[in-house]
Parts: structure tokens; C-alpha cells; sequence
């Protein structure tokens, strides 16, 4: 049955990867229509504030990583001055939910497979990711069941509710590597170990067979990844373009819309680029739970290849080549 009194001001709490953050996103815009007129605060780690403040469903990131560094008596008064009346623990935190409780947040929503979840929330529900057959961001808008959301929002209903806005402009010094006359082509190969990676000697065959004349190739990837990926990139032809920690988080949102298309495994910018409606490609292995079910990239042009072994080996760059070729 739905809560009552209608909540004013949800907190969804998600405090871990780029990626999970992303796939989160619509249960922002599923709570403004569940209960429209409520305000609606996303909790999550300082470097993935710039995604979340992208949502335009979402009207106030909140920093965990503040909250962490705060003393545990000003932690409790912190949470208490925002006046939250409800907190939804998408992802779990055990140090959250106690400080929720202690706070006296009047509803607590949590699933049922965390024991401090029985003693720290007051509405619970029943969800098990890893035996499901659904993708992470249809998992996630289980937990909006106490509000009434019934279920069975499809892939396409999602994409619908990232509200995922280009809110910054992009600076004038990035816009040099986007040229009108070809397509912009965006290729991340590392992960950050949050996905299984293709191989750069894949990458770079794929590289020589993308026509010069056509595609602009740029490779990004963090500052720790610019390292790993330094020699490798010497080593590519010399009209590929290297913006390995280059940009913030926010110029790379920014730059990620601006770009005609993304390839990558199962990590953060795979996910950002399906939200921005650009072309996208992820590439995984047939292997649960990191298999495309549960973390294809969901977008109005987004794409996924499996490759129906429990590695990512037998994608072929042949295959990778075909399916960008069909972007220009």
C-alpha cells in the first residue's frame, strides 16, 4: 500500500559508482510523478555530483563525502536541518542507515537482505538483484513500491526519465577537438575495474580501420588511467587525439554531449553517454551478473554487443567496426 502522509522531501541515497549512479537517475523523475509537488535530494560521493547534478529530477545533491568528514554529532544535525521526511537506500550503507534512523527521518525504505536494514528501516522491500533477470535500473524502481509504483516500467519508459541535461558549456579549448566535418568518435578502453575490458590491441585494430577521412578519434580516460594508457597511445596513428586526464567530470559530460558517439565496456562514461542520446556501444561478456541484461546502456541510441562467452574475447573488431560504421 502506498505511504501515507505524502512524502515532501525524499532523499535517495546512492553512494557508489558513476555507472550506478546514472542507471539511478529515473527514480528521481518516478518520485515527481508518484508524488507530484515533492522535492526530491540525491545523496552520493563528491565525484559524482556532476552526474547527478545533470538530472534536472533531481533538485539537490547532497555530498556523503561531507557528511563523512563532519563530527558524528554534526553529521546527526546536518541531516536533521534539511527536513527530510523520507530516505530511500537504493544503494546500501550501513553507516547511512543508522544515521537516517538516529536522525528521525519518519520513513526509511531499504530491502530486506540487509539485517540493519530490519533495524534501521521502517518500510522494507523485497529485492534480490543478483538471481533477477531485469536490468539494474528497472531493479532499482522496486524500492519505489511504498509509493505505489507498481512495476513493469520498460527500457524505453527509463530512458524517458533521465532527464539528463547538458547544463554546462563546454570551454571554448575542448571545442577544437570536436570538427564539424567528420564524426566524432569517443573511445574509453580502461574501466576502472568496474566492467571487463576489450584490449587495447583491439582498440588500436579498430583504430586503423576507421578512415581518417571520416571519424575523429579521441581516447579518454582518467588521470590514473592516462598513466597505464600512456605508452599505448604513443603508439597509435598521430591524428588520434589524446584527452586522458584533461577534463573534469563536468567538461567531460559536457564534451560527451557535444560528440557524435561512445565506445566502451561496462563503466560510468558508457552509461553518460547513453543518457546524453548520443550514440553509444558497450561491449560485454555473456557472464552474470556483469552481462548486458543487467547493464546494457539504456539510451535513445544506444547499443550493446554480448559475446556470448563468459569473456569479452570473441567480440570481434570487425563486428565493433560494423555496427559503428552504421553511425555516420
Amino acid at each position: 500500500m502506498p505511504v501515507t502522509p505524502k512524502p515532501q522531501h525524499i532523499l535517495i541515497s546512492r553512494t557508489d559508482a558513476i555507472g550506478d549512479v546514472v542507471l539511478t537517475l529515473p527514480v528521481a523523475a518516478y518520485l515527481k510523478e508518484l508524488l507530484s509537488g515533492c522535492k526530491v535530494s540525491f545523496l552520493g560521493r563528491n565525484y559524482t555530483g556532476p552526474v547527478i547534478n545533470t538530472c534536472t529530477a533531481v533538485d539537490e545533491f547532497i555530498s556523503y563525502d561531507n557528511i563523512k568528514a563532519m563530527p558524528r554529532q554534526d553529521q546527526l544535525a546536518y541531516i536533521k536541518s534539511k527536513q527530510f521526511d523520507t530516505i530511500i537506500h537504493v544503494f546500501p550503507n550501513k553507516h547511512i542507515a543508522g544515521l537516517a534512523k538516529k536522525a528521525g527521518i519518519p520513513l526509511r525504505v531499504g530491502t530486506t537482505n540487509r539485517l540493519y536494514h530490519w533495524l534501521t528501516c521502517n518500510e522494507t522491500v523485497k529485492l534480490s538483484r543478483k538471481n533477477s533477470d531485469l536490468h539494474e535500473a528497472q531493479l532499482n524502481l522496486a524500492l519505489l513500491r511504498p509509493f505505489g509504483y507498481k512495476g513493469g516500467a520498460s527500457l524505453n519508459d527509463l530512458i524517458q526519465h533521465y532527464k539528463f541535461s547538458d547544463t554546462n558549456h563546454l570551454p571554448e579549448r575542448f571545442k577544437e577537438y570536436l570538427p564539424a566535418d567528420r564524426f566524432n568518435l569517443i573511445i574509453h578502453p580502461k574501466s576502472h575495474g568496474s566492467g571487463m575490458e576489450w584490449g587495447l590491441n583491439n582498440f588500436a585494430k579498430l583504430i586503423d580501420l576507421l578512415p581518417a577521412d571520416k571519424f575523429n578519434v579521441i581516447i579518454s580516460g582518467s588521470n590514473k588511467e592516462r598513466e597505464l594508457l600512456f605508452p599505448w597511445i604513443a603508439t597509435l596513428p598521430g591524428h588520434v587525439i589524446d584527452l586522458t586526464g584533461q577534463m573534469s567530470l563536468t567538461e567531460f559530460i559536457s564534451f560527451i554531449f557535444n560528440a557524435g558517439g561512445l565506445i566502451a565496456s561496462g563503466t560510468g562514461p558508457l552509461h553518460i553517454a547513453a543518457a546524453s542520446g548520443i550514440h553509444t556501444l558497450g561491449l560485454f561478456p555473456s557472464l552474470k551478473p556483469i552481462h548486458a541484461g543487467r547493464w546494457a546502456p539504456l539510451g535513445e541510441q544506444a547499443e550493446f554487443l554480448e559475446s556470448g562467452t563468459e569473456t569479452i574475447d570473441t567480440i570481434t573488431v570487425d563486428n565493433v567496426f560494423n555496427t559503428i560504421d552504421t553511425w555516420i
